[in-house]
């Protein structure tokens, strides 16, 4: 290829969600109220944990970090995105697609990997309970949290670097949310056989692999609830897993569905919705499932709000 035709971009287009004012304008206050509600939602989960020493266990600990990587995530798409439907020029910055692109692939690689660990940890919850405390001890699990983080970051590093790698001509209208991977690979101006191979690897590492072993857990988990003698006993064993299996079912499907088969038509809308579930929806959903579900939870909000009654109380009327 002609060096003429590879052109330096200095920003990008999103075309975004829709074009029309009216639908934009409805999307803004949507999509700002699901955004305030996903930081106040996963806040207040984080404070809650770090308040109450009851909630000091290694599976609390997994969940703040899910609940960190939650706002993050959707912190490193939904501004911008916000921002785009109140102005004329959707551009952004060829440095800020980058970072934007290491953020989110990143994110999403580290909150997959942290619900591997978590599956890990109710599987000794389950299987193994008298020795739960000894194998599940602080090192191991700040080790565990290291990892996820590391080799997400690690994936993402690699991924950005190879896809701003490619030459996009003078194609820089990105068909899509934000500075999602396989919309930058399409601007592309070469084959881009061997960067589909690369997704498709990085998939099978980051999604699968971790996919295989949380249903291994599951598979553990279920034969051993299973072989409870008391209704009771099963019913609380189920309980705590419950919240982190309705996460897992949620997250785990639509990705899988995006990112393993890269060489099929892309259809672009669906791209777009199944974005905007991982950087809206899922964020908001999840501490709203850990609040509803999980009875350590809704126990500590409850004792939490009884001393703030008692603390009211106890103050002079005016």
């Amino acid at each position: 290829m002609g060096t003429e035709n590879q052109t330096w971009l200095s920003e990008f287009i999103l075309l975004g969600v829709s074009s029309d004012k009216g639908t934009q304008i409805f999307l803004f206050v949507l999509f700002l109220t699901m955004y305030l509600m996903t930081v106040l939602g996963n806040t207040l989960i984080v404070i809650l944990i770090q308040l109450d020493t009851q909630l000091h266990t290694p599976m609390y600990f997994f969940l703040t970090n899910l609940n960190l990587v939650d706002v993050s995530y959707a912190t490193s798409i939904v501004p911008q995105m916000l921002a785009h439907f109140l102005e004329e020029q959707k551009t952004i910055p060829y440095v800020s697609c980058a970072a934007q692109l290491f953020f989110s692939l990143g994110l999403g690689g580290i909150e997959f990997l942290l619900l591997t660990v978590m599956a890990y940890d109710r599987y000794v919850a389950v299987c193994n309970p008298l020795h739960y405390s000894a194998i599940m001890h602080a090192g191991l699990c700040v080790r565990l949290v290291a990892a996820s983080w590391v080799s997400g970051s690690l994936n993402s590093l690699m991924q950005t670097v190879v896809t701003f790698q490619l030459p996009m001509c003078t194609n820089n209208v990105i068909d899509h949310i934000s500075c999602e991977i396989l919309a930058l690979v399409r601007l592309a101006c070469v084959d881009t056989s061997s960067n589909e191979v690369a997704i498709m690897a990085s998939s099978i590492i980051l999604l699968m692999t971790p996919f295989l072993l949380v249903l291994l857990s599951y598979i553990k988990i279920i034969s051993t609830i299973l072989k409870i003698q008391s209704t009771e006993g099963r019913k609380k064993a189920f309980q705590t897993c419950a919240s982190h299996l309705t996460v897992v079912s949620l997250c785990y499907g639509m990705t899988i569905f995006t990112y393993i088969q890269p060489h099929s038509t892309p259809n672009i809308l669906q791209e777009k919705l199944i974005s905007l579930f991982y950087a809206l929806l899922m964020p908001m959903l999840n501490p709203l499932i850990y609040s509803v579900r999980n009875k350590e939870v809704k126990g500590a909000w409850q004792k939490l709000f009884g001393q703030f009654y008692e603390l009211k109380s106890k103050l002079p009327s005016s």
